[in-house]
């Protein structure tokens, strides 16, 4: 059975930091693109971060690029997302998701469900003061 559990996820003041982790099983986590993506409430789901099987060509979507670090750990089955200096609009749930393909999503094109293969059930984002 397939699971993608989030963690890491909680209330962060303007500018601070969190960092998600995901933890695989059920699958051959080593030969699967990892990815984050989030979505706020009435809103179509955004494309944050690519990283392929191998820890190589992390991608990020422009509205967190060096701000966000996305990594991984084949040998422990767990990607983690890095956030650093967090603002009010990275605000939302935050799902891990898995597939074979490495793909990027241009400009504000919204991720499908279908479009990959695995998905955890999402940690909360809140960035507030």
């Amino acid at each position: 059975q397939v699971q993608l559990v989030e963690s890491g996820g909680g209330l962060v003041e303007p500018g601070g930091s969190l960092r998600l982790t995901c933890s695989a099983s059920g699958f051959t986590f080593s030969t699967y693109s990892m990815y984050w993506v989030r979505q706020v409430p009435g809103k179509r789901l955004q494309w944050v971060s690519t990283l392929e099987e191998s820890g190589d060509y992390p991608r990020y979507s422009d509205s967190v690029k060096g701000r966000f670090t996305i990594s991984r750990d084949n040998a422990k089955n767990t990607v983690w997302l890095q956030m650093n200096n967090l603002m009010a609009d990275d605000t939302a749930t935050y799902y891990c998701a898995a597939d074979r393909s490495f793909t990027t999503w241009a400009g504000n094109r919204a991720v499908e469900p279908s479009d990959l293969s695995y998905w955890g059930q999402g940690t909360q984002v809140t960035v507030s003061a």
